[in-house]
């Protein structure tokens, strides 16, 4: 409602000028400049009463800022009679804030169409058939029915064969992905496909979209480092511009140049380019799934100059997976896994929950095991359907069930290996591995080549695993082993080199997310309090969205200093030409009116900026 109320004053103070300085010219060329002269003053009034308001309310803030420049031009013209001056200049700045709301309005349409999209009800299956309900009163286990085109309301995990899911509206994926039975589907994303069954898995005010949204609204509410350096500079430039106007008046005896300086300088590009292109950044970024709490972490992401990341759901997808199932006594392979599972179930270890899924996904009937005894960090012992069972490390399997220690599958970097004993005997082995993420590879290259210099891996798994899992990276460093504490220690001496982004995606990674110059967390799957501590949250399990981030941070920060510069300089240039008196106040007003259009323009190309396709290396697509 506030920026509601403020947008329309900014439209009524631009009518106001508008229509003073058009009634104005016309009483003017009509033969009656003593009456254009009073509708003149009419239509500066408005709109510097307003101004010194603003200014007021700054300085009770304790900042100085650029509108003081206008404020003086305004008056300076007033004073000396230069009504028409005066009443271009508050055409001129009551333009220019119209028009830096307007810019600011489109570079935000992409939130505000995020926000828009938020689901109010959900159908729910109960055994007297659908219901309509609040999404408050949804809650874990809920059976939901979701309908072609509707927006996923709540987390969960698809309970029908398949399920067709389009999240455009969050990670810029053009087209609908496949979820198949027991997978997961984000709120947000739209049904793309047939109606299917959600079971949820979160509360609706726990789940991806409903932080999604607040993780919005933050970002809205934001202002940039950038935006506060240009505050300290117009001080500077504030007394550059009033000790120009009045050298000009001290050298020639002719107050008009003073004037025409003061008109030239109002308003500063500085106050109008860098919110403009950091907030269209951050409504860019959020187009390629990666949503970024504010401008100040924007230019943030861009001055970044070493990264750190952790292993275990950042690096690596986090859930284990069967690589191969290997028999040693005939046994077909789906009956070995079949055995394992059944035992698997009765642990919560993410290995056997993985094990347990994967039977299920194949489909195979997993009986109640019995007798279960476990050893913690080794394995579990029991009976399948009046069958002895081992399930757990090779060393711990051989032992339980009397064999030699027999050589075992080889394994590749980051696997592991699950035996399983069957009836006294070795019966085979599964091999898991926690893969890489899609994408990596390519996103590291990437990341080298738009200038981060520094790229270590931050773990509290063992040395060796690291090694294996990172082989062929890269990387500038592996420190393995760490606690949380360690982790946080490592951001702030790696620190002393320069900006730190750190990336992560469990609870023991928010403090050194919080510790960080940039956080980055992993969204989708990761801890709450990981993406709490974090200044950035990836939307989707994919590493490789954090390129286009970066890159569209860069180019944001980019696009804003050009604007910057240029208009400076420009408004440097002619603040020297009306101080020797090559532009009268109305021409410097117009031309300064022309520079302010100009980089509000420059500064909007950050919603075009389009992320090389070249960050997921491994598969050739761009993350689009």
């Amino acid at each position: 409602m506030e920026h509601s109320s403020g947008d329309r004053l900014k439209t009524a103070l631009l009518v106001i000028a508008l229509v003073g300085l058009a009634g104005g010219l016309t009483l003017y060329f009509g033969g009656r400049p003593d009456v254009a002269s009073t509708v003149w003053l009419l239509g500066v009034v408005p709109v510097l009463a307003a101004l010194l308001l603003e200014i007021l309310r700054s300085l009770l803030r304790g900042e100085v800022g650029l509108d003081i420049v206008a404020a003086l031009s305004m008056s300076a013209a007033l004073l000396f009679g230069e009504t028409l001056a005066a009443a271009v200049v508050a055409v001129m700045y009551s333009g220019g804030t119209f028009l830096e709301s307007f810019a600011e309005g489109r570079a935000r349409r992409e939130m505000r169409d995020l926000l828009s999209r938020v689901p109010r009800t959900a159908t729910r299956l109960r055994d007297s058939g659908l219901e309509e309900v609040p999404l408050e009163d949804i809650v874990p286990g809920d059976r939901l029915l979701i309908r072609q085109g509707d927006v996923v309301p709540v987390d969960g995990t698809v309970a029908s064969a398949s399920a067709f899911l389009d999240t455009s509206a969050l990670t810029g994926e053009s087209l609908p992905a496949r979820a198949e039975m027991g997978g997961d589907a984000m709120s947000g994303s739209t049904n793309a496909g047939e109606a299917f069954d959600l079971i949820a898995t979160r509360p609706a005010k726990d789940s991806t979209y409903a932080g999604i949204v607040r993780l919005v609204e933050e970002a809205q509410r934001s202002k940039a480092p950038m935006s506060r350096l240009a505050d300290r500079w117009s001080l500077g430039f504030l007394a550059v511009t009033v000790g120009l106007a009045f050298a000009a008046w001290w050298f020639t005896g002719d107050p008009i140049r003073a004037v025409a300086v003061l008109v030239v300088a109002t308003p500063c590009p500085l106050i109008l380019a860098v919110p403009v292109a950091l907030v269209a950044g951050l409504s860019r970024a959020a187009h390629f799934g990666v949503l970024i709490k504010g401008a100040g972490p924007l230019e943030a992401m861009a001055r970044t100059q070493t990264l750190i990341l952790d292993k275990t759901g950042t690096l690596t997808d986090g859930r284990p997976q069967i690589v191969s199932v290997d028999s040693h006594i005939g046994m077909e392979p789906d009956e070995l896994l079949r055995l394992a599972a059944a035992l698997d179930q009765a642990t919560k270890h993410p290995v056997a929950q993985a094990i347990v899924a994967a039977a299920r996904a194949r489909g195979l009937s997993l009986p109640v095991p019995t007798q279960v005894a476990e050893t913690p960090g080794e394995g579990l012992a029991g009976q399948v359907e009046g069958r002895p069972v081992v399930v757990g490390g090779h060393g711990f399997v051989t032992r339980h069930v009397g064999a030699t220690a027999a050589e075992h599958p080889a394994l590749a970097a980051g696997s592991v290996l699950v035996a399983v004993g069957v009836d006294g005997r070795l019966a085979g082995h599964l091999v898991m591995a926690d893969p890489l993420r899609e994408g990596t590879r390519g996103m590291l290259s990437g990341l080298r080549r738009q200038g981060i210099g520094r790229i270590l891996l931050a773990t509290g798994d063992r040395q060796e695993v690291a090694e294996r899992v990172t082989e062929g990276l890269g990387l500038d460093g592996i420190r393995a082993g760490l606690t949380p504490d360690q982790k946080v220690l490592l951001v702030l001496t790696e620190g002393k080199r320069g900006p730190v982004m750190m990336v992560g995606d469990g609870v023991n990674d928010a403090p050194a997310l919080a510790a960080a110059d940039v956080g980055v967390a992993m969204g989708a799957r990761g801890a709450a309090a990981s993406a709490e501590a974090a200044d950035v949250v990836l939307l989707v399990d994919r590493i490789d969205r954090l390129g286009p981030g970066i890159e569209i941070a860069y180019g944001a920060r980019r696009i804003a200093l050009e604007s910057v510069v240029a208009g400076i300089g420009l408004s440097v240039l002619g603040m020297v030409a009306a101080a020797l008196g090559y532009l009268t106040p109305v021409q410097g007003a117009l031309i300064q009116e022309a520079i302010d259009v100009a980089v509000i323009l420059n500064a909007l190309r950050a919603l075009s900026i389009s992320p090389a396709d070249t960050w997921s290396g491994e598969t050739g697509s761009a993350p689009t």
